[in-house]
């Protein structure tokens, strides 16, 4: 590996989409001054662009590159999200929210769900829900910016939009597009050095030009152009967990008000995404190949869509798992090109976000260096496996019957990483984590209670309050709840008076309407 200490300056990020134009945008934002960055996109070439949904932290991503939030709600026509709405993955008819932030109060020695128990067990609790502010404002269909721990909100957002969005942001901070497509990669030969031979030294495109570059990152998406078919790292196939291999999707027109929340519909064959955005709703069907053929899964989709169709239905395919590696030599794969899991709790958007602040954090100024490379390899890995983990949760444990889909994932082999998850939680309501895991213990417990799992026993702190005590504890937070999203406004209404600003100031807006 490189110990040179020759300076390490021209970026090439091969592809756009949302995946290309981040990494730009925030490795302009912070190292600008000292980068050639180039990106390499070519209208002619589709992105998949179906990931509509994103998570709390994007709020971070945004704060670091100093993003208005009215100003990219109004650019990318985004509603904000309080979590998702799980219909029929338990069974035919039952459903359940996934919220974000947190559900009651804890203790230091046990979570919310232990106090909730021991009430549920005298008959003093309501549902788990009604303690969580997100879920019961979600179906209020309302929304606001509460000062003083307020709610934890994501964003629906127009993935098209978006990348147009961090493309002008990136310009303004020296990114330089070059529009074309690929036509071969280029490595360094001997002539090179020993240390760089069969590194990518350049992307020759059609026209005949060669863009030159001592860092490569990876956004072809499921091609995987660099780090796949150029410089051959393996994949490790992960569809027995996850057996649907197929993604259909369609834009409708709005009928009604946007909710805040995603929905996610679960079929015999796979499930379904619902999405509103200001403008339009987004839908498709995420499903087994085996269960529903790709000739029939675009007329499956229209008949279970609301709405005038604004794009007709296109069929994706993909294959569950993630690259042996995702920096492997100077190429760093980032989204699709590094790996997928289904985006069944918004995570894809995310997984690129942690790619680009890990590349800054890691960024190798004098060559790549193997430690770097390894530390990379493995913070990627982790947090993959682990949103892989929690996605595998929501199959597991089912009892539906309807379907040949959902019986083999109830009966699969389950990683052991799950299984003690699960075990713990069905023994004794608890959720340990590393604190550097996406999901936090709050989530955990609202899937794992969802889909339909109730611990043995809860914490004996819980014991120590009295039943007039324990009434009251759950009553005021329930109180609390209530008098928080009361104070809220409509959904709708909120975001449109947030955005009308920059309906009128941002020239964006408008030449991306």
């Amino acid at each position: 590996m490189n110990t040179s200490m020759k300076p390490f300056r021209r970026v090439v990020i091969a592809g756009g989409g949302t995946a290309g134009w981040m990494m730009a945008a925030l490795m302009s934002k912070l190292l600008g001054k000292q980068l050639d960055i180039k990106l390499v996109e070519s209208e002619e070439i589709g992105t998949v662009g179906v990931g509509e949904a994103t998570i709390p932290a994007l709020q971070t991503f945004h704060n670091l590159l100093g993003i208005n939030e009215a100003e990219f709600m109004a650019a990318t026509n985004a509603t904000f999200k309080l979590g998702i709405n799980f219909e029929g993955w338990k069974n035919i008819g039952e459903n359940y929210f996934h919220s974000f932030g947190s559900t009651g109060n804890d203790h230091w020695s046990a979570g919310f769900q232990h106090f909730w128990l021991k009430g549920r067990a005298e008959g003093l609790s309501r549902t788990y829900t009604d303690y969580n502010p997100e879920t019961v404002a979600a179906f209020a269909n309302r929304f606001g910016h509460v000062p003083n721990n307020g709610l934890n909100y994501a964003f629906h957002l127009d993935a098209g939009r978006y990348a147009r969005f961090l493309r002008a942001m990136s310009e303004r901070c020296g990114v330089q597009r070059v529009e074309g497509k690929i036509a071969q990669v280029l490595q360094h030969g001997s002539e090179a050095g020993a240390e760089r031979v069969g590194d990518i030294s350049a992307l020759r495109m059609h026209d005949g030009s060669c863009i030159e570059g001592d860092l490569f990152i990876d956004c072809t998406g499921f091609r995987s152009l660099l780090l796949g078919e150029t410089l051959g790292v393996g994949y490790e196939d992960w569809s027995y967990w996850l057996p649907c291999d197929r993604a259909v999707a369609v834009q409708t027109a709005s009928v009604r008000e946007a909710w805040p929340y995603t929905r996610s519909i679960a079929h015999p064959f796979g499930w379904q995404w619902r999405i509103p955005l200001q403008h339009r709703v987004g839908n498709g069907l995420v499903y087994s190949s085996k269960e529903l053929s790709d000739a029939d899964a675009p007329d499956m989709l229209r008949r279970n869509v609301e709405g005038e169709l604004l794009t007709q239905p296109r069929v994706i395919r993909f294959l569950p798992g993630q690259r042996d590696k995702v920096w492997e030599r100077n190429c760093i794969a980032v989204g699709l090109a590094g790996g997928f899991v289904e985006p069944l709790e918004s995570t894809s958007i995310h997984m690129i976000q942690r790619a680009a602040i890990r590349l800054c954090q890691l960024f190798p100024p004098g060559g790549v260096q193997q430690a770097d490379v390894d530390e990379f390899n493995l913070q990627s890995k982790r947090d993959l496996e682990h949103i892989r983990d929690f996605i595998v949760l929501h199959y597991h444990v089912n009892e539906r019957t309807d379907s040949a889909l959902w019986k083999h994932v109830r009966e699969m082999n389950i990683l052991p990483t799950l299984r003690h998850r699960i075990e713990l939680f069905r023994e004794t309501a608890r959720v340990f984590r590393p604190s550097d895991e996406l999901f936090a213990e709050n989530s955990w417990v609202q899937v794992m209670m969802g889909q339909g799992i109730t611990p043995a026993r809860h914490h004996p702190v819980a014991d120590l309050m009295g039943r007039d005590e324990l009434r009251r504890f759950l009553g005021d937070i329930q109180v609390k709840v209530q008098r928080t999203v009361a104070g809220l406004s409509g959904h709708q209404r909120y975001v449109e008076q947030l955005c009308a600003p920059y309906r009128a100031e941002a020239p964006m807006a408008k030449a991306m309407g």
